[in-house]
Formats: structure tokens, sequence, C-alpha cells
């Protein structure tokens, strides 16, 4: 038995900033009704906003006092709440993986964020530390460690197996290469959404579009400076985030630490690996890279999702995964030799673009007359899109595993093993059917809920060939 203990006490402060950020809009709406009727209903607005703010700061307070944890029994037992007591206790043989996190604020003070995945994926079983030092959290792991009964006593990253450590060059090819200036673009035009009610935008743009039209170039400049500063931002925040980035095997797991600025460390046990994903954009499959997903059977929580698609390798060339993993992961064939749909089944793919495509480009044309021809590009561009996705497809038995690959803007290989598969579906419409074509399905348990991996226009035979392989009852194998 262990004495209760608290987290660090700057978890007051924090949690107390969070809620008064939460409630920030409510203050400000308190504030402006008052001050529009007079004086004294300001002040009234006042005095009410200063109460909850204090009340805000108390219960804050209050939430960290009263947050305390303590192993007794082979538990990790848990008491909280402010006006409620709750308690929660997990027994340590159930848990799973401990993940660290170092933000900012816990750098600033030598502490860490721990969260505590166990064994069956439901929410309320998950622990999360959001500011323990250091020495905790190994305490942690230790009674950990001790209630399982591991034959090793746990030992540091440097003295266990390294399997990747991403270097400086390859952290620089997979910031240029990342699609990260689609997200850096969405932030900011969200920013601005939120700011109608503050920034006079008719006003200050009122007079735009007759300036627009005649200064179309200096747009285009505008436009373009705009997409370079937003490719350099996610330049930027792409090598923060995957610095360092290291992938350790021990006995039964893989450890995966990575950050700069925000330090993280996951565990993933390899017996919940459900999938292996190998995604390829276009510009890292022309020159030989991917980035290798694994899918893990985590917790389905929100704070958890990133656990349970993990990215294992960040940026790799296509013919180093084999030999890096093989060794760790020896059950999956991580070179699968693919077959291909039939020639038959291509201009299903070419059709099924057009007819997203067609339209628009009619639609251009008819409205835009001589710029709208220009939308012929697009048409060009998507039959061009639509053979690569044909190319690109397939699927391959061997063994005990299931590989399907697809494109839909990034192309993916799914690597399954059958014990791992969850369902398998086959679906045929009309027009499949006169062709013997047909679309296979495979779905694998994750945290999040099921991963899918799908390929269309298969031949009929082959589909059935997957069935049949996925449905043979093996009773030794049952029995063992």
């Amino acid at each position: 038995m262990s004495d209760s203990k608290r987290l660090h006490p700057i978890v007051s402060i924090l949690t107390a900033g969070k809620r008064v950020r939460n409630i920030l809009p409510f203050f400000i709406t308190i504030l402006i009704a008052g001050g529009r009727e007079s004086k004294l209903s300001l002040l009234i607005s006042l005095g009410i906003s200063l109460v909850i703010f204090i009340l805000t700061l108390l219960t804050g307070i209050l939430s960290w006092l009263r947050f305390t944890y303590r192993f007794e029994e082979n538990e990790l037992r848990i008491e909280y709440g402010v006006f409620v007591r709750k308690k929660r206790y997990i027994p340590l043989e159930r848990i799973q993986s401990i993940n660290y996190t170092e933000g900012l604020i816990q750098q600033m003070f030598g502490l860490v964020k721990v969260r505590i995945e166990t064994a069956g994926g439901e929410n309320e079983d998950e622990a999360v530390f959001s500011a323990i030092t250091k020495e905790e959290a190994q305490l942690i792991q230790e009674y950990v460690s001790t209630a399982k009964q591991e034959s090793r006593i746990i030992k540091t990253v440097e003295e266990d197996q390294k399997v990747f450590s991403m270097s400086t060059s390859e952290l620089l090819i997979l910031s240029l290469t990342s699609g990260g200036v689609g997200v850096v673009i969405s932030a900011v035009f969200a920013l601005f959404s939120q700011l109608d009610d503050w920034i006079p935008y008719k006003k200050i743009f009122g007079g735009l579009e007759e300036w627009a039209l005649k200064n179309i170039m200096a747009i285009m400049v505008v436009v373009f400076i705009g997409f370079f500063l937003a490719w350099v931002i996610s330049l930027f925040i792409t090598m923060l985030k995957y610095a360092n980035f290291t992938v350790v095997r021990t006995e039964g797991d893989f450890i995966i630490s990575y950050g700069l600025i925000e330090k993280k460390q996951m565990t993933i046990p390899l017996r919940r690996i459900q999938a292996i994903r190998i995604k390829e954009n276009i510009l890292r499959q022309m020159i030989g890279y991917a980035t290798v997903y694994i899918v893990s059977a985590g917790s389905g929580s929100a704070e958890n999702q990133e656990e349970t698609k993990v990215i294992l390798l960040p940026i790799i060339r296509i013919k180093d995964i084999a030999p890096l993993l093989q060794e760790s992961l020896p059950d999956y064939q991580l070179e699968p030799i693919l077959i291909s749909p039939p020639k038959r089944a291509l201009h299903r793919y070419i059709f099924r673009t057009w007819y997203v495509i067609v339209p628009i480009v009619l639609a251009s044309i008819l409205f835009l007359k001589a710029w709208g021809a220009l939308s012929l590009v697009l048409f060009a561009v998507g039959t061009i899109w639509a053979i690569l996705k044909y190319k690109d497809a397939g699927w391959c038995l061997e063994g005990k595993q299931l590989s399907l690959r697809y494109r839909t803007i990034i192309r993916t290989t799914v690597l399954m093993q059958k014990n791992r598969i969850q369902s398998l579906k086959m679906r045929e419409n009309y027009f499949q059917q006169k062709r013997e074509l047909g679309t296979i399905e495979a779905f694998v348990k994750s945290g999040s809920g099921d991963s899918w991996a799908a390929v269309v226009d298969l031949e009929k035979g082959d589909i059935q060939k997957i069935y049949q392989w996925y449905s043979r009852k093996r009773p030794k194998e049952t029995a063992g």
C-alpha cells in the first residue's frame, strides 16, 4: 500500500485557467449586454462576472485538492470530484500501456503528463495524470511492472533494441512532402470566420470586386505568397512535431518517442497490433518513400485516438520497410506481391471519375464561356487519376495474411492477419455483375471503431477465393 498522492500544484492553475478560458465568451456577453443598458447594469454585470471568476478559480483549486491516487491491493485507486466524490479502481494487471507527454509547461517544471491505458477499451478505465514528476511516473511504471510479474527489470530506452531513428535528412524529406499546407490555410480561414462580429469586412472590402478585376496578376502573386508562407509554416510545424523520432523494441512493445517542444512517448503492445498501413502520397511515391502506420486495439476515448492509428515510421524508403520491421513483426509479409484488377475493370475506374467531372466541365463551359474551357484540364487530370487508381489497386493472399491496396488521394497498402479481421464483405452492383466483377471490404478492430480497406472491381473469382480463405474453419488452430 502507498500513501495517497496529489498531482503537482501547477495543475490547479492550469485547471482554473482552462475553465476561465471556457467561460470567457460568457463574460464578454454579460459585459456587453450590461454596458448597453446603464452604468448600474454595467456594475452589476461586473459584479456577476467577478463572482463567477472567483468561483471558477476556487473550483479549479478544489478539483486539484480532491484528486488523489494511491496503489493498494494491486490496484491503482483514484479519488476525485469537487462536490460528488468519485472513486475509480484499476487492477494493475489490466494496464496495457503507459504513455508520456511533455508539453512546454511540463518541461518548465520537470513534469510529465501520464495516460494509462487499460485492456477492454472502456473510457472510464483510462487514467490521466496531467502533471506529475518524472520520479512519480517511474514509480507508477515499476508498480505496474511488479504487479504483472514481468521477468525483466524495466530498462531505459538506451538499453533496448533501437528499431528506427529518424535522421535530419529524413525529417527534412518528411516536412517537404507533408500535406500540412491545407491544415494551416484551414486554420487561418477558421480564425477569420470567428471575427465576423469584430471586423467590418463589408466596409473594408466593399469596393474590392472592381479593383480585383483590374488587378488579377497582383491577386495571383498575393495568393502565391500566401500559399508559400503556409507551406513554410507547415514545414516548421512538422519538423518541430517529429524531431528526435525514435522507435525502440522491447520484449513485447514498441516504444515511440518524438517531439521537440512537446515531447511524447507512446507504448504500443505488439499483441494489440491489428493491421499495418503503408501510405504514399504522390510526392513520396515518386521518390520511393512512404509512411508506416500501426492500427492498434487501443481505448476508444477521444484523447486516445492517436494511439489507435499511430505512426510507426514517419518517413522510410519502401525498400527498407521489410528489412527494418521483419524481425519485430515476423508474422507479417511486408513485401506482398499484389494481383491487379482485370483489364476490363479499367473503363469502370475511368467512368466513375467522369460521372463527377463531366457535369462540372459542362457547367463551366456553359456559364464561363472561354474561361470555362480551362476546366478541360480538370477532365484530363481526373482521367489520369482514375488510371492511377486502377494501376495501384490490388490484393494478395499469403499464408494467414490478406493484403489490400487502393488509392483515394494517397496510395494505401493494408496488411491484415486473418485472426485480426473482424469482418469481410463482398459487394457487387448490377454493372459489376455484368462484368463478373465485385468489391471486397475488410474490417479490423481499432480503438476508434472499425478500420477498413476496400478494393473495387476485382475479378469475381478472386473475391470468392478471399472469402473462402477467410471463412474456412480450422479446428486444430481453434483448439489451440
